[in-house]
């Protein structure tokens, strides 16, 4: 009989809606059987330590799987073995490495305007919404198509092409400024993650719809170039069609030589997450400060970052994890 397990993960709250509740369970499970529950405390007013999760759930029956168990700060599985540890481990870059997009790119973008004289500005609430739109070039094309064209910009579409990415090129380097400064850091948990996968021969790839300079540029002066020797770059316009596309995730599987589904992707949008659900990956959300809000409804796990010890929220093993089990709402 196959083996059954199953996590639940939700609110303490008075509301029982399927939204706030995820569920862990086997893949090959039938019908999970609770023998033990222990629920979250109310997530309001809570640490960013116990926004991680203080606690969790666990509905369990005879099961072959890496058992899983509750850490000081957030979710974890007893260390995976060799063989069910993800082929890679694909990284998205802003948002998710840094929280790059209101004080890095807005800026950076902001700035080029300005040295340009085009009179254009983009605030917080505006720029939130251009990050629906997956790359630099198509955001501001996105833009000027929709509220008119600069004066200063040239009138045939050839040359608005090279107009564009005379403006990205700019702001790509305005960018690696802010950068090069370390004025940006790594979200919680990050170098931590990839050190675990890289001890245990996990491929670690970023994969983002940013210029392939910025993306290096992060990897190589916040990661260290140790580690950004060993992490593999799929950025830009490597591919033609960028998120929620998931043509980037499946050119990086294609590339590092694995499966689309022994993958494990850290994502914080809902376009990235969209990307890696299509490539048949699974997908973890790591919220940031713009996509707070965002539908995550399809991930397989959403926390608020990766997190540090004592405040770790999640691990290279419950990476694994996913592999066997998948969460739903």
């Amino acid at each position: 009989m196959a083996s059954t397990t199953s996590l639940v993960v939700s609110p303490s709250s008075s509301s029982s809606s399927s939204s706030s509740s995820r569920r862990l369970r086997s893949s090959t499970a039938s019908s999970p059987s609770p023998v033990t529950t222990a629920t979250l405390l109310s997530y309001k007013n809570l640490s960013s330590h116990e926004k991680c999760f203080l606690s969790c759930s666990i509905y369990t029956r005879r099961t072959r799987m890496s058992p899983l168990r509750r850490s000081k700060g957030g979710v974890t599985c007893a260390a995976a073995s060799s063989t069910n540890l993800p082929s890679a481990l694909l990284f998205d870059c802003d948002g998710v490495l840094v929280d790059t997009e209101k004080d890095g790119h807005r800026i950076s973008f902001n700035d080029t305007f300005a040295e340009k004289e085009l009179g254009v500005t983009w605030d917080v609430d505006l720029y939130g919404e251009l990050l629906k739109i997956g790359g630099g070039k198509e955001r501001m094309t996105a833009y000027f198509n929709k509220t008119g064209w600069p004066e200063k910009a040239p009138k045939s579409e050839e040359e608005r092409k090279d107009f564009i990415a005379q403006l990205h090129k700019r702001k790509t380097a305005l960018f690696m400024v802010l950068i090069e400064k370390k004025l940006l850091p790594l979200r919680p948990g990050v170098a931590k993650l990839i050190d675990q996968a890289l001890a245990k021969e996990v491929k670690v790839a970023v994969c983002s719809t940013s210029n392939e300079k910025a993306v290096s540029a992060i990897v190589s002066f916040l990661l260290g170039p140790e580690r950004a020797e060993k992490i593999d770059i799929f950025a830009g316009d490597v591919v033609p069609r960028k998120k929620p596309d998931p043509a980037i995730y499946l050119l990086a599987a294609s590339t590092l030589g694995v499966e689309p589904s022994s993958c494990v992707v850290v994502e914080d949008s809902a376009i990235g997450l969209a990307a890696a659900k299509a490539a048949g990956m699974k997908c973890i959300v790591t919220k940031s400060g713009y996509t707070a809000d965002e539908d995550f409804l399809n991930a397989d796990a959403v926390f608020d970052c990766i997190g540090d010890p004592p405040e770790e929220c999640f691990d290279l093993a419950f990476c694994a994890s996913l592999l066997e089990k998948q969460y739903v709402s």
